[in-house]
């Protein structure tokens, strides 16, 4: 995973970016120096991709990690991609809109928007962004959020899809490590994302420490990827001080033990939802097929998720 970036969507850009953390937090630069080579083509200027899809813009954060490495030209080479996709929220008056373009109503547009409209807006300074940022937030959850704090997936059925949850679980960890300090919406937004969070950890499975490809269904299957991303924002929750570890370590320590335990040393991973779209009704979520073996949606949270246990790890020792 993590070896190219043919299109720039989030699949590929995410172990990406999990590759350029790792160089440092270990001081190795390695993969950083990998990631490099293989977005030179962006920063001289031969490829310059306008997201068209919600995919595409949540692939453009790849861009965001890059700046944090730069300065001079290329730092404002790599915001000015940022912005290709960050930009996309304004009217042509400048006013933001209440839902990023792509959003197709599906709860998956809380990570696909909310993380780069942030990193947008920290890496530039303007405040218009984490504005527009969280007027979208706020759209998603009158959209699909459901009283008992689980997502739908979209309006068009009830249904707590598993990355359906794990996307506005993500997405709001990611944009909330961006968010200025002083900005009004902050507060608000953290508390969604405990309440969300303290919603999920109801249904981990005791057993596996994984969560379900229904969220709230127990007959169906154990799923690797929401695993990845819930483990993966209660783990930042924590390190951010947005959540009480006593509460929500354990969950953590369960779905890092679960995800480790359905990856094999080769990359091969256990019960990968396949890609989805809107669907109808809860038997078309529970019937949705489980990916076995290598895939790279999977392999990218998984990875996100590992790295970010190695930050939490370096932390606890004192280290970078």
């Amino acid at each position: 995973y993590g070896k190219q970036l043919e299109q720039t969507a989030y699949i590929p850009a995410l172990p990406l970016i999990a590759k350029l953390r790792l160089s440092q937090l270990t001081g190795s630069p390695e993969p950083a120096d990998e990631v490099g080579r293989m977005l030179e083509p962006f920063l001289r200027g031969e490829r310059d991709p306008v997201p068209k899809s919600g995919s595409e813009q949540a692939g453009h954060l790849i861009f965001a990690a890059m700046a944090d490495r730069c300065a001079g030209e290329d730092r404002g080479r790599w915001i000015a991609l940022c912005r290709q996709a960050a930009d996309q929220i304004f009217a042509p008056d400048g006013t933001p809109l209440p839902l990023m373009p792509f959003h197709n109503e599906m709860s998956d547009a809380v990570f696909m928007a909310g993380p780069i409209l942030a990193a947008t807006g920290r890496l530039t300074g303007e405040r218009r962004y984490f504005d527009a940022a969280a007027l979208h937030l706020q759209s998603m959850r009158q959209l699909c959020l459901r009283p008992d704090g689980l997502y739908r997936h979209s309006p068009q059925c009830d249904a707590a899809w598993g990355r359906g949850n794990g996307f506005p679980a993500l997405g709001l960890a990611l944009a909330l490590t961006d968010w200025p300090l002083d900005h009004p919406a902050r507060p608000e937004l953290i508390e969604h994302l405990r309440h969300h969070l303290r919603a999920l950890l109801r249904h981990q499975d005791a057993d596996t420490g994984c969560w379900r490809q229904v969220i709230d269904e127990p007959s169906s299957y154990l799923e690797y990827s929401c695993t990845c991303m819930i483990g993966f924002a209660i783990q930042r929750g924590i390190g951010e001080g947005w959540l009480e570890a006593s509460q929500f370590r354990p969950a953590a320590d369960a779905a890092w033990r679960a995800v480790e335990g359905r990856t094999s040393p080769a990359g091969l991973l256990v019960n990968v939802c396949t890609g989805t779209g809107k669907q109808k009704t809860l038997e078309d979520y529970l019937t949705r097929p489980a990916i076995q073996g290598r895939d790279d949606r999977g392999g990218a949270m998984g990875l996100l998720f590992a790295v970010e246990r190695l930050a939490a790890d370096v932390r606890e020792q004192g280290g970078r």
